[in-house]
Protein backbone atom coordinates (compact mmCIF):
# COMPACT_ATOMS: atom_id res chain seq x y z
CA UNK A 1 0.00 0.00 0.00
CA UNK A 2 0.96 3.65 -0.40
CA UNK A 3 2.02 6.00 2.51
CA UNK A 4 3.47 2.37 4.25
CA UNK A 5 6.60 2.12 5.76
CA UNK A 6 8.56 -0.93 4.82
CA UNK A 7 11.67 -1.79 6.59
CA UNK A 8 12.88 -3.97 3.35
CA UNK A 9 12.21 -2.33 0.53
CA UNK A 10 11.68 -4.44 -2.29
CA UNK A 11 13.52 -4.20 -5.71
CA UNK A 12 12.62 -1.27 -7.53
CA UNK A 13 9.86 -1.39 -10.61
CA UNK A 14 9.25 -4.89 -9.11
CA UNK A 15 5.55 -6.13 -8.81
CA UNK A 16 5.61 -5.90 -4.61
CA UNK A 17 7.43 -2.13 -5.07
CA UNK A 18 4.60 -0.34 -7.24
CA UNK A 19 1.76 -1.98 -5.29
CA UNK A 20 3.73 -0.67 -2.26
CA UNK A 21 4.09 2.64 -3.38
CA UNK A 22 1.63 3.17 -5.81
CA UNK A 23 0.30 5.97 -4.10
CA UNK A 24 3.03 7.98 -3.64
CA UNK A 25 3.97 7.52 -7.85
CA UNK A 26 0.55 8.73 -8.56
CA UNK A 27 0.95 11.34 -6.13
CA UNK A 28 3.88 12.26 -7.99
CA UNK A 29 1.89 12.56 -11.21
CA UNK A 30 -1.07 14.77 -9.91
CA UNK A 31 1.51 17.13 -8.30
CA UNK A 32 3.11 17.26 -11.88
CA UNK A 33 -0.32 18.12 -13.24
CA UNK A 34 -0.63 20.39 -10.73
CA UNK A 35 3.07 22.13 -11.39
CA UNK A 36 1.63 23.03 -15.30
CA UNK A 37 -0.02 25.53 -13.84
CA UNK A 38 2.18 27.81 -12.14
CA UNK A 39 3.81 28.55 -16.03
CA UNK A 40 2.13 29.89 -18.71
CA UNK A 41 3.13 27.33 -21.34
CA UNK A 42 1.59 24.92 -19.78
CA UNK A 43 -1.04 26.23 -17.77
CA UNK A 44 -3.85 25.93 -20.71
CA UNK A 45 -2.96 21.97 -20.94
CA UNK A 46 -3.55 21.36 -16.89
CA UNK A 47 -6.20 23.14 -16.98
CA UNK A 48 -7.50 20.80 -18.91
CA UNK A 49 -7.16 18.11 -16.73
CA UNK A 50 -8.08 19.61 -13.38
CA UNK A 51 -11.28 22.03 -14.41
CA UNK A 52 -14.66 21.26 -16.11
CA UNK A 53 -14.59 21.85 -19.27
CA UNK A 54 -17.14 22.98 -22.27
CA UNK A 55 -18.86 25.81 -20.03
CA UNK A 56 -21.52 27.83 -21.70
CA UNK A 57 -22.74 31.16 -20.37
CA UNK A 58 -27.25 31.63 -20.87
CA UNK A 59 -29.08 34.47 -20.06
CA UNK A 60 -32.39 34.31 -19.47
CA UNK A 61 -33.67 37.73 -18.78
CA UNK A 62 -31.85 41.27 -18.93
CA UNK A 63 -32.66 41.30 -15.47
CA UNK A 64 -31.11 38.05 -14.43
CA UNK A 65 -27.30 37.18 -13.90
CA UNK A 66 -25.78 34.92 -16.48
CA UNK A 67 -26.09 31.16 -16.01
CA UNK A 68 -22.90 29.31 -16.60
CA UNK A 69 -23.82 25.48 -17.83
CA UNK A 70 -21.88 22.96 -19.45
CA UNK A 71 -21.52 20.46 -22.37
CA UNK A 72 -19.61 17.03 -22.63
CA UNK A 73 -16.92 16.66 -25.11
CA UNK A 74 -13.31 14.38 -25.78
CA UNK A 75 -11.67 16.75 -23.49
CA UNK A 76 -13.66 15.29 -20.46
CA UNK A 77 -11.05 12.37 -20.76
CA UNK A 78 -8.30 14.25 -19.40
CA UNK A 79 -10.66 15.58 -16.85
CA UNK A 80 -11.76 11.80 -15.54
CA UNK A 81 -7.76 11.11 -15.70
CA UNK A 82 -7.12 13.66 -12.95
CA UNK A 83 -10.06 12.48 -10.33
CA UNK A 84 -8.87 9.02 -11.19
CA UNK A 85 -5.52 9.99 -9.76
CA UNK A 86 -7.29 11.48 -7.38
CA UNK A 87 -9.34 8.49 -6.42
CA UNK A 88 -6.30 6.58 -6.03
CA UNK A 89 -4.75 8.32 -3.57
CA UNK A 90 -7.94 8.39 -1.37
CA UNK A 91 -8.10 4.89 -1.82
CA UNK A 92 -4.83 4.75 -0.25
CA UNK A 93 -5.36 6.91 2.35
CA UNK A 94 -8.67 5.53 3.80
CA UNK A 95 -7.33 2.08 3.63
CA UNK A 96 -4.17 2.87 5.23
CA UNK A 97 -5.50 5.06 7.89
CA UNK A 98 -9.03 3.32 8.89
CA UNK A 99 -9.06 0.22 7.29
CA UNK A 100 -5.94 -1.34 8.15
CA UNK A 101 -6.10 -0.18 11.70
CA UNK A 102 -9.69 -1.95 12.41
CA UNK A 103 -8.65 -5.07 10.48
CA UNK A 104 -5.81 -5.46 13.15
CA UNK A 105 -8.33 -5.15 15.88
CA UNK A 106 -10.31 -7.58 13.98
CA UNK A 107 -8.16 -10.37 13.26
CA UNK A 108 -10.09 -11.44 10.62
CA UNK A 109 -9.27 -14.48 8.56
CA UNK A 110 -8.02 -13.45 4.53
CA UNK A 111 -11.59 -14.15 3.03
CA UNK A 112 -13.08 -11.71 5.84
CA UNK A 113 -10.17 -9.46 5.53
CA UNK A 114 -10.78 -9.08 1.40
CA UNK A 115 -14.27 -8.76 1.62
CA UNK A 116 -13.98 -5.88 4.55
CA UNK A 117 -11.69 -3.86 2.32
CA UNK A 118 -14.09 -4.07 -0.29
CA UNK A 119 -17.04 -2.82 1.60
CA UNK A 120 -14.85 -0.55 3.80
CA UNK A 121 -14.07 1.13 0.47
CA UNK A 122 -17.37 1.05 -0.97
CA UNK A 123 -19.38 2.25 2.08
CA UNK A 124 -17.60 5.42 1.79
CA UNK A 125 -18.18 6.03 -1.79
CA UNK A 126 -21.88 5.09 -1.95
CA UNK A 127 -22.53 7.05 1.15
CA UNK A 128 -21.21 10.99 -0.26
CA UNK A 129 -22.21 9.49 -3.84
CA UNK A 130 -25.56 9.26 -1.97
CA UNK A 131 -25.42 12.66 0.16
CA UNK A 132 -24.07 14.46 -3.27
CA UNK A 133 -27.08 12.81 -5.28
CA UNK A 134 -29.76 13.78 -3.20
CA UNK A 135 -28.64 17.50 -2.70
CA UNK A 136 -28.63 17.39 -6.67
CA UNK A 137 -31.97 16.29 -7.03
CA UNK A 138 -33.35 18.67 -4.24
CA UNK A 139 -32.36 21.66 -6.08
CA UNK A 140 -34.14 20.04 -9.56
CA UNK A 141 -37.63 19.42 -7.53
CA UNK A 142 -38.05 15.97 -8.60
CA UNK A 143 -40.36 15.27 -6.08
CA UNK A 144 -42.89 17.65 -7.29
CA UNK A 145 -42.20 17.06 -11.23
CA UNK A 146 -40.98 13.81 -12.41
CA UNK A 147 -41.69 14.82 -15.71
CA UNK A 148 -38.64 16.01 -16.06
CA UNK A 149 -37.06 13.32 -16.68
CA UNK A 150 -37.77 13.86 -20.41
CA UNK A 151 -39.43 16.79 -21.37
CA UNK A 152 -37.10 18.86 -23.12
CA UNK A 153 -35.20 16.24 -24.14
CA UNK A 154 -31.99 16.13 -25.77
CA UNK A 155 -31.03 17.81 -21.71
CA UNK A 156 -27.40 18.70 -23.71
CA UNK A 157 -26.63 21.70 -20.72
CA UNK A 158 -25.96 21.09 -17.33
CA UNK A 159 -24.87 22.20 -14.15
CA UNK A 160 -22.07 22.14 -12.67
CA UNK A 161 -22.56 19.88 -9.93
CA UNK A 162 -24.15 17.61 -12.31
CA UNK A 163 -21.32 17.31 -15.07
CA UNK A 164 -18.72 17.03 -11.76
CA UNK A 165 -20.91 14.52 -10.41
CA UNK A 166 -20.45 12.39 -13.32
CA UNK A 167 -16.72 13.26 -13.92
CA UNK A 168 -16.41 11.69 -10.22
CA UNK A 169 -18.25 8.74 -10.66
CA UNK A 170 -17.00 8.01 -13.80
CA UNK A 171 -13.39 8.51 -12.67
CA UNK A 172 -14.10 6.57 -9.40
CA UNK A 173 -15.23 3.30 -11.36
CA UNK A 174 -12.09 3.65 -13.81
CA UNK A 175 -9.77 3.79 -10.62
CA UNK A 176 -11.68 0.70 -9.39
CA UNK A 177 -9.52 -1.51 -12.25
CA UNK A 178 -6.20 -1.48 -11.44
CA UNK A 179 -6.99 -1.26 -7.85
CA UNK A 180 -7.73 -4.93 -8.69
CA UNK A 181 -3.84 -5.42 -8.93
CA UNK A 182 -2.68 -2.77 -6.25
CA UNK A 183 -5.09 -4.08 -3.81
CA UNK A 184 -4.29 -7.99 -4.31
CA UNK A 185 -7.71 -8.86 -4.91
CA UNK A 186 -7.74 -12.54 -5.03
CA UNK A 187 -7.96 -14.53 -7.97
CA UNK A 188 -11.77 -16.13 -7.21
CA UNK A 189 -13.09 -12.41 -6.42
CA UNK A 190 -11.63 -10.68 -9.30
CA UNK A 191 -14.45 -11.35 -11.97
CA UNK A 192 -16.90 -10.88 -9.52
CA UNK A 193 -16.21 -7.19 -8.91
CA UNK A 194 -15.12 -7.10 -12.68
CA UNK A 195 -18.82 -7.82 -13.18
CA UNK A 196 -20.02 -4.77 -11.21
CA UNK A 197 -17.82 -2.40 -12.26
CA UNK A 198 -18.31 -3.06 -16.22
CA UNK A 199 -21.82 -2.52 -15.32
CA UNK A 200 -21.29 0.64 -13.37
CA UNK A 201 -18.73 2.51 -15.96
CA UNK A 202 -20.90 1.50 -18.99
CA UNK A 203 -24.17 2.37 -17.62
CA UNK A 204 -22.87 5.95 -16.14
CA UNK A 205 -21.16 6.63 -19.70
CA UNK A 206 -24.27 5.88 -21.50
CA UNK A 207 -26.42 8.06 -19.56
CA UNK A 208 -23.72 11.23 -19.65
CA UNK A 209 -23.37 10.64 -23.25
CA UNK A 210 -26.59 10.04 -24.48
CA UNK A 211 -27.81 13.13 -22.78
CA UNK A 212 -29.67 10.90 -19.94
CA UNK A 213 -28.37 12.22 -17.14
CA UNK A 214 -31.05 13.11 -15.28
CA UNK A 215 -32.88 9.56 -15.73
CA UNK A 216 -29.00 8.24 -14.34
CA UNK A 217 -28.95 10.53 -11.35
CA UNK A 218 -32.48 9.51 -10.04
CA UNK A 219 -31.65 5.92 -10.64
CA UNK A 220 -28.28 6.19 -8.85
CA UNK A 221 -29.20 7.76 -5.86
CA UNK A 222 -32.17 4.85 -4.46
CA UNK A 223 -29.24 2.03 -5.78
CA UNK A 224 -26.32 3.85 -3.64
CA UNK A 225 -28.69 3.78 -0.48
CA UNK A 226 -29.30 0.36 -1.09
CA UNK A 227 -25.90 -0.96 -1.54
CA UNK A 228 -24.65 1.85 1.05
CA UNK A 229 -27.12 -0.47 4.15
CA UNK A 230 -25.41 -3.69 2.01
CA UNK A 231 -21.90 -3.15 3.03
CA UNK A 232 -22.51 -0.67 6.16
CA UNK A 233 -24.30 -4.42 7.28
CA UNK A 234 -21.52 -6.53 6.42
CA UNK A 235 -18.77 -4.18 8.35
CA UNK A 236 -21.08 -4.78 11.04
CA UNK A 237 -21.76 -8.11 10.14
CA UNK A 238 -17.64 -8.65 10.77
CA UNK A 239 -17.22 -7.03 13.99
CA UNK A 240 -20.30 -8.99 15.36
CA UNK A 241 -22.00 -11.89 13.70
CA UNK A 242 -24.80 -11.32 15.74
CA UNK A 243 -25.63 -8.14 13.95
CA UNK A 244 -28.00 -9.37 11.21
CA UNK A 245 -30.52 -6.99 11.15
CA UNK A 246 -29.90 -4.80 8.53
CA UNK A 247 -29.33 -7.24 5.80
CA UNK A 248 -33.57 -7.62 6.29
CA UNK A 249 -33.82 -3.74 6.19
CA UNK A 250 -31.41 -4.66 2.74
CA UNK A 251 -33.50 -6.85 1.23
CA UNK A 252 -36.59 -5.41 1.13
CA UNK A 253 -35.32 -2.22 -0.47
CA UNK A 254 -32.80 -4.19 -2.84
CA UNK A 255 -36.47 -4.88 -4.30
CA UNK A 256 -38.11 -1.68 -3.61
CA UNK A 257 -35.24 -0.42 -5.54
CA UNK A 258 -35.21 -3.47 -8.49
CA UNK A 259 -39.13 -2.17 -9.14
CA UNK A 260 -38.45 1.80 -8.65
CA UNK A 261 -35.47 1.44 -11.25
CA UNK A 262 -37.91 -0.53 -14.18
CA UNK A 263 -40.87 2.10 -13.45
CA UNK A 264 -38.57 4.84 -14.37
CA UNK A 265 -37.21 3.62 -16.68
CA UNK A 266 -39.88 2.01 -18.79
CA UNK A 267 -41.97 5.21 -17.70
CA UNK A 268 -39.21 7.66 -19.56
CA UNK A 269 -38.53 5.41 -22.74
CA UNK A 270 -41.67 3.97 -22.99
CA UNK A 271 -44.04 6.78 -22.90
CA UNK A 272 -42.03 9.80 -21.93
CA UNK A 273 -39.67 10.19 -24.86
CA UNK A 274 -41.64 8.96 -27.65
CA UNK A 275 -44.22 11.51 -27.01
CA UNK A 276 -41.58 14.65 -27.22
CA UNK A 277 -41.38 17.03 -29.65
CA UNK A 278 -37.59 16.34 -30.72
CA UNK A 279 -37.72 13.17 -32.32
CA UNK A 280 -34.50 11.88 -34.61
CA UNK A 281 -30.83 11.27 -34.23
CA UNK A 282 -28.25 14.07 -34.36
CA UNK A 283 -25.01 13.42 -32.90
CA UNK A 284 -24.39 17.99 -33.46
CA UNK A 285 -27.62 18.38 -31.52
CA UNK A 286 -27.00 15.34 -28.92
CA UNK A 287 -30.59 13.95 -29.86
CA UNK A 288 -30.27 10.00 -29.53
CA UNK A 289 -34.34 10.06 -29.57
CA UNK A 290 -35.02 7.26 -32.00
CA UNK A 291 -36.87 3.83 -31.37
CA UNK A 292 -33.63 1.96 -31.34
CA UNK A 293 -31.87 3.45 -28.61
CA UNK A 294 -34.56 4.13 -26.39
CA UNK A 295 -35.33 -0.11 -26.78
CA UNK A 296 -31.41 -0.73 -26.51
CA UNK A 297 -30.83 1.57 -23.05
CA UNK A 298 -34.63 0.22 -21.47
CA UNK A 299 -33.11 -3.78 -22.72
CA UNK A 300 -29.68 -3.02 -20.87
CA UNK A 301 -31.42 -1.77 -17.96
CA UNK A 302 -33.71 -4.66 -17.81
CA UNK A 303 -31.16 -7.14 -17.70
CA UNK A 304 -29.02 -5.47 -15.42
CA UNK A 305 -31.95 -5.62 -13.09
CA UNK A 306 -33.10 -8.96 -13.95
CA UNK A 307 -29.45 -10.35 -13.25
CA UNK A 308 -29.08 -8.49 -10.18
CA UNK A 309 -32.79 -10.28 -8.83
CA UNK A 310 -31.23 -13.24 -9.83
CA UNK A 311 -27.85 -12.69 -8.02
CA UNK A 312 -30.19 -11.36 -4.99
CA UNK A 313 -32.30 -14.60 -4.89
CA UNK A 314 -29.35 -17.05 -4.87
CA UNK A 315 -27.87 -14.73 -1.69
CA UNK A 316 -30.86 -15.47 -0.17
CA UNK A 317 -31.03 -19.27 -0.27
CA UNK A 318 -27.75 -19.23 0.58
CA UNK A 319 -28.41 -17.91 3.24
CA UNK A 320 -31.19 -19.84 3.93
CA UNK A 321 -29.58 -23.42 3.47
CA UNK A 322 -27.08 -22.17 6.29
CA UNK A 323 -29.23 -21.14 8.44
CA UNK A 324 -31.47 -24.10 8.25
CA UNK A 325 -28.14 -26.39 8.79
CA UNK A 326 -26.85 -24.50 11.82
CA UNK A 327 -30.40 -24.91 13.40
CA UNK A 328 -30.30 -28.34 12.43
CA UNK A 329 -27.25 -28.74 14.10
CA UNK A 330 -27.99 -27.29 17.20
CA UNK A 331 -31.13 -29.00 17.18
CA UNK A 332 -28.59 -32.62 17.22
CA UNK A 333 -27.47 -32.82 21.08
CA UNK A 334 -25.12 -35.69 21.87
CA UNK A 335 -27.30 -37.99 24.36
CA UNK A 336 -24.56 -38.41 27.66
CA UNK A 337 -23.55 -41.74 28.79
CA UNK A 338 -26.31 -43.15 30.94
CA UNK A 339 -25.40 -43.30 34.26
CA UNK A 340 -26.30 -46.28 36.84
CA UNK A 341 -29.52 -44.77 39.19
CA UNK A 342 -28.75 -44.76 42.75
CA UNK A 343 -30.49 -48.21 43.85
CA UNK A 344 -33.17 -47.45 46.51
CA UNK A 345 -32.53 -48.88 50.02
CA UNK A 346 -35.67 -51.21 52.16
CA UNK A 347 -35.71 -52.01 55.71
CA UNK A 348 -33.24 -54.77 56.64
CA UNK A 349 -30.43 -53.85 54.09
CA UNK A 350 -33.08 -54.97 50.96
CA UNK A 351 -31.27 -53.36 48.00
CA UNK A 352 -33.95 -53.48 45.01
CA UNK A 353 -35.90 -56.12 46.84
CA UNK A 354 -32.63 -58.19 47.51
CA UNK A 355 -31.58 -58.64 51.03
CA UNK A 356 -27.84 -58.40 50.82
CA UNK A 357 -25.99 -59.10 54.77
CA UNK A 358 -23.45 -56.61 55.68
CA UNK A 359 -21.38 -59.61 56.41
CA UNK A 360 -18.61 -60.51 54.13
CA UNK A 361 -17.96 -63.95 54.71
CA UNK A 362 -19.14 -66.82 52.90
CA UNK A 363 -22.34 -68.80 53.37
CA UNK A 364 -19.85 -71.74 54.36
CA UNK A 365 -18.31 -70.01 57.22
CA UNK A 366 -21.23 -68.35 58.60
CA UNK A 367 -23.14 -72.18 58.32
CA UNK A 368 -20.00 -73.41 60.57
CA UNK A 369 -19.84 -70.78 63.19
CA UNK A 370 -23.53 -71.19 63.50
CA UNK A 371 -23.73 -75.18 64.10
Amino acid sequence: MGFRKKNKSPPVLSHEFVIQNHADMVSCLAMVILLGLMFEVTAKFAIMFITVQYNVTQVLDEKSDPINLYLYGPKDMATVFFYLLIAVILHALIQEYVLDKMNRKLHLSKTKHSKFNESGQLAVFYLLSFMWGCSILTAEDFATNPTFLWEGYPHTHMAFQVKFFYICQIAYWLHSLPELYFQKVRKEDIPRQLYYICLYVAHITGAYVLNLHRLGLVLLVPHYLVELLFHASRLFYFSDENKQKGFTLWALLFVIARLLTLTLSVLTFGFGLPRTQNQGFSLAQGNFNVLTIRMTCLAAICLTQAWMMWKFINFQLKKWREHSQSQASKKKIVSPKSKPHKRETTRGGAVNGVVRSEDKTSPRTRKAKAS
